[in-house]
């Protein structure tokens, strides 16, 4: 089992930019402040029905997400965290890829592998399991992330990623082989389809997450509220926390339970 759950963006201070995400994708806000003090962080989530964006900042000078945002620019998104029952195995298979693996949370019930960047390269790539093996609940989204979003209707749906390298194949091939999933191809481009989302790898003078595929009840509502906070409009989407948010309408009504 390999889910796309989670994609963590980083910004400089979490306000307003958490308070602007959640306002024009129309998601709520599960959860703030939850084990990340103990790394220099503030942060929080917000629910797009049981998959997650999260946002954090630094509140200490020397974090890992500090020196991120001051090398990339505040270009691309800080971390991609895909839940599996196997981080053990996973964390052996990439070792033996030469991937290291600088960080292990070990909680009861949570277990994460955090692949190191310079590796797996254009992000951070999290392996992660709940302590209770269940693919439905979430840790890091709190203990109360089911009553915010159960009961809501028409809650935005993560589709997928884009990621840029001046080496698009290459880099592709890499995650293939990290996350054990075949290299595709459509239209030209090269993706990794991981639970019905798509990894796209795209041409880009350097390599990073640039684009977030969102699906949202009103595309034009989303615009309107981006443009009312201030943030860049593009055809299609708006620009918020280092990445694109590229929006497509989603066909029908669907409550989250």
């Amino acid at each position: 089992m390999l889910h796309l759950r989670q994609i963590c963006l980083a910004e400089s201070e979490l306000e307003p930019a958490i308070s602007d995400l959640a306002a024009i994708l129309a998601a709520p806000i599960c959860v703030r402040d939850f084990h990340v003090d103990i790394y220099g962080l503030t942060n929080a989530l917000v629910a797009l029905g049981s998959d997650f964006i999260e946002i954090v900042a630094p509140i200490e000078e020397n974090t890992a997400v500090r020196r991120f945002l001051g090398k990339s620019g505040g270009r691309g998104a800080y971390m991609a965290i895909f839940q599996c029952d196997d981080p053990e195995r996973r964390q052996r298979h990439v070792g033996a890829l030469g991937v290291r693996t600088p960080h292990i949370i070990d909680r009861p019930e949570y277990r994460n592998v955090q692949l190191h960047p310079k590796d797996c390269r254009a992000t951070i790539l999290e392996f992660a399991r709940n302590g209770d093996y269940s693919a439905d609940d979430w840790w890091p989204a709190g203990p109360d992330w089911r009553g915010v979003v159960d009961g809501k209707e028409n809650l935005p749906e993560l589709l997928g990623v884009v990621i840029e390298s001046p080496d698009p194949g290459g880099l592709a091939r890499l995650w293939s082989e990290i996350i054990e999933l075949p290299l595709q191809k459509s239209g030209g481009a090269l993706f990794i389809a991981v639970n019905g989302r798509r990894l796209t790898f795209s041409p880009g003078d350097g390599e990073r997450v640039s684009a977030l595929m969102v699906s949202v009840d009103d595309p034009s509502r989303a615009l309107d509220e981006a443009r009312r906070r201030g943030r860049s409009v593009l055809a299609d989407g708006f620009r918020l926390a280092g990445v694109d948010f590229i929006l497509s309408e989603r066909g029908g009504s669907r409550r989250h339970a």
